[in-house]
Order: structure tokens, then sequence, then C-alpha cells
């Protein structure tokens, strides 16, 4: 079976001051996620979900979802902070939905197959599907896998990033570490804060950009896990449930063995607004050069 694409769509950037998964960035004004889209068609991926809110959906279909509708069988997924198991409900206060672990949770009734989730704002290149789609042919029910950058690879140069760091045993996954305030320097030297002190990296080390791949089977443990997690902190009014620490939880209790599948393709997003002029430069130079046509979609 075709593998599908699940891609976290219903985020607002903050940081960046708007809808990024929206933003034209390509020379023919395309956009990230569509970079996403046709790698992942290009590598054997057979259907698209998108989860996003109902209060941009009309947009998001007209300007996002439109354009692929009549590539390839597409379907949408809804985030919504009222979507709870019997028994719970939203606590007073509080307007965010649950986390990406709910935005993949949001899509159970629509995905049958092995299944890669992505953000919508991120750029993975080429490769990483192509690896991630062979790997979910074969990979087992009771495994899981993620696409592995290399930290040089992954910085921004107008600001700290954040990065989840892993470690391996034999190419599985046994941990996450998670290093705040990265950056490098002039002269290209990284390191990371914590408490004050900085610290080096090689910047070779394996990361994880939140670019994973499931079998279905996860839907009824995550329905599981949801109802645990309402109950310790479904109260709160900013508790949100993520994905890693999900993986990291069902690692640690042998629940799932995770493949790390190490990439030496560039990943970038925009993090930060100064981060735009470098992401369309670099699309623009990758069309120059072959890696995509001119424009990306055949009309």
């Amino acid at each position: 079976m075709q593998p599908t694409l699940l891609i976290m769509a219903a985020g607002m950037g903050s940081r960046y001051g708007g809808l990024k998964q929206m933003d034209p960035l390509g020379p023919g004004g395309e956009t990230l996620l569509e970079y996403s889209i046709h790698d992942a068609m290009a590598a054997g991926f057979g259907k698209v979900v998108f989860v996003i809110r109902r209060d941009f959906e009309e947009a998001f279909r007209q300007q996002v979802g439109s354009r692929f509708e009549h590539r390839i069988p597409v379907d949408y997924a809804f985030q919504s902070l009222h979507d709870l198991p019997a028994g719970f409900s939203v606590p007073e206060g509080r307007s965010k939905p649950w986390g990406t672990g709910q935005a993949v949770l949001a899509s159970r009734n629509l995905i049958a197959t092995p299944f890669a989730v992505q953000n919508a704002d991120d750029f993975y290149g080429a490769d990483a599907y192509l690896t991630l789609a062979r790997h979910l042919a074969d990979m087992p029910a009771g495994e899981s896998c993620m696409v592995g950058y290399r930290l040089r690879n992954t910085l921004s140069p107008h600001g700290f990033v954040s990065r989840g760091v892993c470690q391996t045993r034999n190419g599985y996954l046994t941990g996450i570490a998670e290093r705040q305030k990265i950056e490098a320097d002039s002269e290209g030297t990284i390191h990371y804060f914590e408490a004050g002190n900085a610290h080096a990296m090689a910047g070779g080390e394996i990361c994880s950009m939140n670019f994973w791949g499931f079998h279905p089977t996860l839907f009824d443990r995550l329905e599981d896990r949801f109802i645990a997690f309402l109950g310790a902190k479904g109260g709160e009014q900013k508790s949100e449930w993520y994905i890693p620490d999900i993986v990291d939880d069902m690692v640690a209790k042998g629940e799932t063995r995770v493949q790390v599948l190490e990439c030496d393709s560039r990943w970038f997003g925009v993090t930060y607004p100064e981060d735009r002029p470098a992401v369309v430069s670099a699309l623009e130079a990758m069309h120059r050069g072959g890696t995509y046509p001119t424009p990306l979609w055949e009309r």
C-alpha cells in the first residue's frame, strides 16, 4: 500500500507573525508545503491528509488544498480544543488545542496505511521522502521511524534554535536530549547554552525535526495515552501533548522501536521573519540548478 503523508497545519507562527503555511516562498509563489507534497508524490506517497483548524478551513482549501486535489487524493482532519474523549471537558480559560499528539490523533478515521507526519512550514528535502517511503513499505507494525538531520544543516543565522539531539543504539532511538539556545558564531562554531554556560557541539549530531513514520496501529495507543494525559494534565490551561514525548515514553516502555533514518539533506524553515529571504533564495537556487522544475507544477 502507498503510504500517507500527514501534514500538521493547524498552528500559528507566533514568532513569525502569521500563517506560515500560506506564505508564498517559491519563485512561482509556492508555499513550503507544496515542495513537501511534490517530493512526497515523487517518492510514492498516495494520499495527503492536512490537519487544520475550522476557523481557516475555507481559506486553506482555496489557497492550498485546491492546488493538489486533482493531483493526489486529499483529505482534511480538524484539530479542535473540544475534541475530547467522553468524560473530559475544556478547563475554564483554555484557548489552545492540546498539541501535536492531538493533531495526529485527529486524523485517526482518515488513515489506514503506514504514514509520515511532518510540519507544514518546514522544508525536508526530496531524499528524506524517498528514504521514508522505502522504509514505511516494509516497517513492522510494532516499529516506528524518524528522519534525522545533521545539526549543522538545521540552524538559523538569525537567532537561537532548540533541537532534540537523538541518542541511538544500533540505529534505533534510545532517547532525545533537548538542547536550547543553539547558534553558530561568526566562525561557524556551534554552541548551545544552558544555565548561562556555552557548550560546544560538533555539528554532525543527528537531530529530530519532527518528521516521523508510523504504522496505523499507533492510533489505538494514542487514544489510550490521550486519556491518560488528560487525566494528569487536562485541568491545566497551557499543557500540551507532544509527539516526541509520546514516542520517548513508548520507547522507554518497550511499546515501539524507532529506527533513525539519517539524512544529509538541508532542512530549513521560517522560524523568524528574517529567515524568509534566505529561504526564498535557497528555493530559487534549487530551481535554477534543476532540483525542481520551473514552474513546480505542470499547468
